[in-house]
């Protein structure tokens, strides 16, 4: 598992607070990765599906995201089944799912449902992506 770590961002404010990552992706989407940790995040990189979910699974207080690169793993039915995964086995963290058939940008009111960005990602959507999934933990850093 590759580990990528925050370091001094010039153009954007921070919001993650050094929360850890778990981002799923084929590593051909590297700026992706580089962006979540330009907005904060420790993030830890991986290649392997199960692998990622028992990461999880394993260790459900160890992370604060989940994001997966869908297109590299078979769809938008890809990343809703590994989200199922992850609810199945209580895990409750925020889940990002990115992918091309992502027909538009959705972020659920409910905390319970997946946020859904299209690929390729902007630093704009990303951005409110990664706050939208933080946000509980936002407003108490705020307070």
């Amino acid at each position: 598992m590759k580990h990528l770590r925050a370091v001094k961002n010039e153009t954007a404010t921070p919001v993650g607070w050094g929360v850890r990552v778990l981002m799923l992706s084929d590593g051909s989407d590297a700026a992706a990765q580089e962006r979540l940790v330009g907005l904060g995040g420790q993030v830890d990189t991986e290649t392997e599906l199960y692998t990622a979910l028992a990461a999880m699974i394993d260790d459900p207080l160890g992370y604060a995201l989940f994001v997966m690169d869908v297109d590299a793993f078979g769809g938008i039915e890809a990343g809703m089944r590994a989200f199922s995964m992850l609810r199945a086995a209580e895990v409750r963290l925020p889940v990002i799912l990115v992918g091309r058939d992502c027909g538009r940008q959705v972020f659920p009111d409910e905390r319970s449902a997946p946020i859904m960005l299209q690929a390729p990602l902007s630093m704009v959507s990303l951005r409110v992506g990664f706050e939208h999934a933080l946000h509980d933990r936002v407003i108490w850093r705020a307070a």
